[in-house]
């Protein structure tokens, strides 16, 4: 079983389904597996073989959804690509991935064939639209006139796709996943979140992450499910369709649940069909989370903790546990998955000791690609070590704390990130925030506080410093507040944080409200 025989399955049981709407185009499951074969044996025509890695730096369409299966479906490995990345970024994954193949949205062609201008091993680019650059071929062109099952056996243990991490701390690592760990990470998320054949699920983030990729659209399409994809995160667009369709499953990062939450029209639309509210990627604090039910009137709330390394999977909080433990990243680990929070001596932690979040299970990557080293040093006798932070309560519940390289020293005390970002998130001016240590002679580091205020609002300073006495130790409260006008996010909500360090501390903080 894997994502490839399940596809040709539901298309046999039920072909006249909706499979994928995507703005004026509705493809059945008969339409899109038909059109899935045209372009694999296409790309078989063009001389791929199976192994080979090809990469797609597209948004969400259509087309990323054909391209997807039409490369895994002749065995080729698929190389996902942050569509929002420089020049130099996309050269190093092409790179990095031996990538012999890149399919592109137009829009992003030129940035491409700069990129793969000394990369000897991209044989050819194929872009969605017409091509501008003599020599690249439009998908169109690439489609063969047969659309029946390519003949390449696909087997478990072959490799399906390479995700490079989001690189928060530098370069992306590349993590591989063959059939079978994809397969057990949606059947781990079948088994955890209950997803059935008449789920309909709304693609608004990045299908080049993990999350939306694995958790939302390979998951529906093995299930049989139906899927809207939206190309760009358009608040009122997103209302009308879940009216529309109907959708039960709906999955965003935090930031896009906060940006949907001041959408000034956002009451005039049905959401009532939504069963299943997923939410992960990024740290999502509980006044956040209870700010998101009330709007949507349900408190069928799933947090997933997870990380791209597991699958991803990891670990949850159910819509059970929200009642008492919002803010927890949970209890338990997804299907087929174990967690544990250890002590650098390897030893579990007791309640109230803080400790990394580690992962074991049948859904982990296979290895870092090309990377010996660092796949060592993350998976040890078989657990992978994640890097996050966190405490267990009485109960077993697990609080993320912060990433190990985020944790701040002050004067010998260790300060968490998230602990103080989630005390300021509740603050009502401040739309968004990161916390971050900068070098200070005396005290080692001091934290400081960098702070996206709400449109139209000011800070006092004498009145955030008591608000933050009201909620923080001393040594927790920042020293240094500068305000930004956004902070650096990659395409998957995620904080750069290295990014700050870089700028900030040489800034000097503005203690000036505005």
């Amino acid at each position: 079983m894997n994502i490839v025989n399940t596809l040709v399955q539901n298309t046999s049981r039920h072909p006249e389904k909706m499979a994928i709407t995507f703005e004026d185009r509705t493809y059945t499951y008969s339409e899109f597996n038909k059109l899935v074969n045209r372009f694999a044996n296409g790309l078989l025509i063009q001389g791929v073989k199976k192994g080979e890695k090809i990469a797609l730096m597209m948004k969400n369409s259509d087309s990323f959804a054909i391209s997807y299966y039409a490369c895994a479906k002749i065995g080729a490995v698929i190389v996902p690509m942050n569509f929002r990345l420089v020049e130099r970024e996309v050269s190093y994954i092409l790179n990095q991935s031996e990538s012999v193949l890149v399919i592109c949205d137009q829009e992003y062609e030129a940035l491409v064939q700069e990129a793969k201008s000394e990369i000897s091993h991209v044989r050819q680019v194929i872009t969605v639209e017409k091509p501008t650059i003599i020599g690249n071929l439009s998908i169109e062109a690439v489609l063969s006139d047969k659309d029946d099952e390519p003949p390449i056996e696909i087997r478990n243990t072959d490799d399906l796709h390479i995700l490079y991490t989001s690189g928060t701390t530098g370069n992306p690592k590349g993590a591989v996943f063959d059939h079978q760990r994809v397969t057990n990470v949606i059947v781990s998320l079948m088994g955890t979140l209950g997803y059935h054949s008449e789920e309909k699920f709304i693609h608004i983030a990045p299908l080049f992450h993990a999350a939306q990729l694995v958790i939302c659209l390979t998951s529906s399409l093995f299930i049989g499910a139906s899927n809207v994809i939206h190309r760009e995160f358009n608040p009122a667009a997103i209302f009308r369709d879940i009216a529309k369709y109907k959708i039960s499953t709906f999955f965003a990062v935090p930031t896009m649940y906060m940006f949907l939450l001041q959408f000034p029209d956002k009451d005039q639309y049905d959401v009532s069909s939504i069963k299943r509210f997923l939410y992960g990627a990024a740290p999502m604090s509980g006044d956040q989370v209870k700010a998101c039910m009330s709007f949507f009137k349900s408190q069928n709330f799933y947090s997933l903790c997870g990380l791209t390394e597991a699958g991803p999977s990891g670990i949850y909080l159910s819509p059970e546990d929200h009642q008492a433990k919002v803010g927890s990243a949970g209890k338990n680990a997804l299907f087929l998955n174990e967690v544990k929070l250890v002590a650098p001596n390897g030893q579990e932690t007791k309640p109230g000791e803080v400790g990394e979040l580690i992962f074991k299970g049948r859904t982990i990557m296979k290895e870092y690609y090309k990377k010996t080293k660092e796949t060592a040093e993350t998976i040890r006798d078989g657990w992978l070590y994640t890097g996050d932070l966190g405490i267990k309560d009485e109960d077993g519940y697990v609080y993320i704390v912060d990433r190990s390289k985020d944790m701040i020293i002050t004067g010998g005390e260790n300060v968490y990130s998230v602990e103080v970002e989630n005390v300021l998130h509740s603050h009502p001016q401040i739309q968004d925030v990161a916390i971050i240590g900068s070098p200070d002679p005396k005290w080692g580091e001091v934290v400081t506080a960098v702070i996206v205020r709400k449109t139209g609002e000011t800070i006092d300073q004498t009145e955030l410093e008591a608000f933050c006495r009201r909620h923080l130790s001393a040594y927790k409260i920042p020293r240094k507040v500068i305000f930004k006008d956004e902070l650096p996010r990659n395409a998957s909500g995620k904080l750069l944080k290295f990014r700050l360090r870089e700028t900030i501390n040489n800034v000097n903080p503005n203690y000036a409200a505005k």
